[in-house]
């Protein structure tokens, strides 16, 4: 029974997405509930399981392609062998080796050794794997299998010929070369932009260019930083702050901290709890613009900035006024594993009345961050350097950190934006005010 493959439901401000990559190709055995193909919205990455136990069948659309919500994708052959068929139309962007029908490849493997061909047709292996052992004259139970089922992968071809040759003590070579893969310009893409600099280095002398499509997120970060800065009013006041008084506490209480709740005690939640007690003080900061209405929300809904492979996003720590400091801290180590491995919500990514991003793990000294609409507002942390500093009248060394505050000028005043940069500082340099909210 062939089921489709669709495209999961979008949200109502999401209208399309992108194929970034299948994770099986036609032919392939599949499991229940098995990620088959990633899809990549302006926010998130979302999974597609498979519905059933079975074999992939046709590709729909390949990676790199525009897709819609509910859209066939592909197929899925229910309850299907690998290698018994299903997949009617090649892949698109699939490589050559998966797209050659299965009834040339038996008439390779018969020409390039009798004993390994039959091996090959009574042995389910993928297309592409079928088609390496018998260009290569292999035998399949002498492969070491470490594949889902106990099925040979590619790899597992691949470090069996090396071991060959390894001890012969020469390069085995293949009856029939393989053919090279096909060029992927998706891929491509995805490889240049995992690059450092967006692309591969180039040999010296070389006057290299390389045009990389953005990816949909990195469209969406556009967007909205241009949008932000052409829409709002936005200024930046900046200040710096002693943390010599949460660098004690930290060092003092740390090991208790991390005994007691299972997560380390970082600088983010002191931040995160003075810019809570801050927008209190001063809610036109904690406020957004909605046509010609301010709202004023009456709780601390928290971003904070996080890097992922994919470019920046800002999960939010719903009413973080209300979390411990052992909450804020477990939250935010959840939030930028997620980020990693592209596991984030929708709804974790989107509201949010306030964001904290940190270039100070990355080096940076001093920034004007940029607000994030609709949001009125945005703290800069950065990188905390000992400097001299003038206290009672002596020179001493302390560690300092420069702090930035972007605002909308639309609805905070600049004395509202000062007094509030004060408050937090205040409240970084006496970590008892914390506690006591005073």
């Amino acid at each position: 029974m062939s089921i489709e493959i669709k495209v999961p439901p979008l949200p109502e401000s999401v209208s399309e997405a992108t194929v970034v990559t299948w994770h099986k190709q036609p032919g392939d055995a599949v499991s229940r509930d098995e990620n088959l193909v990633d899809i990549e919205t302006d926010k998130v990455v979302l999974e597609v399981p498979a519905p059933s136990d079975g074999v992939l069948g046709d590709i729909k659309a390949g990676e790199g392609e525009t897709v819609m919500a509910d859209q066939v994708i592909g197929t899925l052959e229910e309850g299907a062998a690998a290698g018994s068929g299903g997949g009617g139309e090649a892949a698109k962007g699939a490589s050559p080796a998966s797209e050659a029908p299965a009834e040339a490849e038996s008439t390779q493997a018969k020409g390039t050794g009798g004993g390994a061909a039959a091996a090959v047709q009574d042995t389910e292996l993928s297309p592409a794997v079928r088609r390496l052992v018998a260009e290569n004259d292999l035998n399949p139970q002498a492969i070491e299998a470490t594949g889902p089922g106990g099925r040979i992968t590619k790899e597992d071809v691949l470090r069996h010929m090396e071991g060959d040759s390894a001890g012969s003590g020469s390069k085995a070579e293949p009856a029939h070369p393989p053919t090279p893969p096909a060029r992927d310009p998706s891929r491509e893409a995805k490889e240049a932009e995992a690059a450092p600099g967006g692309a591969p280095p180039a040999a010296a002398g070389e006057r290299t260019e390389r045009r990389v499509p953005m990816t949909r997120l990195r469209q969406r970060i556009a967007e909205r930083l241009v949008e932000a800065q052409q829409t709002a009013a936005m200024l930046t006041t900046f200040n710096e702050v002693n943390m010599k008084p949460v660098m004690d506490l930290r060092a003092r209480y740390k090991e208790q901290f991390e005994k007691t709740h299972g997560v380390k005690l970082g600088f983010m939640s002191f931040f995160v709890k003075a810019s809570c007690e801050a927008l209190k003080r001063f809610p036109a900061v904690n406020a957004s613009i909605d046509g010609t209405d301010i709202i004023y929300h009456g709780y601390q809904d928290i971003g904070i900035a996080v890097s992922s492979p994919r470019g920046l996003v800002v999960p939010v720590l719903r009413d973080a006024d209300h979390q411990s400091f052992a909450d804020i801290e477990a939250n935010i180590a959840d939030f930028g594993k997620r980020a990693r491995d592209g596991k984030l919500t929708m709804d974790e990514l989107t509201g949010g009345t306030f964001s904290i991003t940190n270039g100070g793990i990355f080096g940076s000294l001093l920034s004007t961050p940029i607000i994030n609409p609709p949001q009125s507002g945005i703290l800069g942390m950065h990188k905390t350097q000992e400097r001299p500093m003038v206290v009672n009248g002596e020179i001493v060394i302390r560690p300092m950190m420069y702090l930035a505050v972007s605002y909308d000028h639309r609805i905070i005043d600049g004395k509202e934006a000062v007094s509030f940069l004060v408050a937090l500082k205040d409240c970084i340099e006496d970590p008892a005010r914390l506690l006591l909210e005073v």
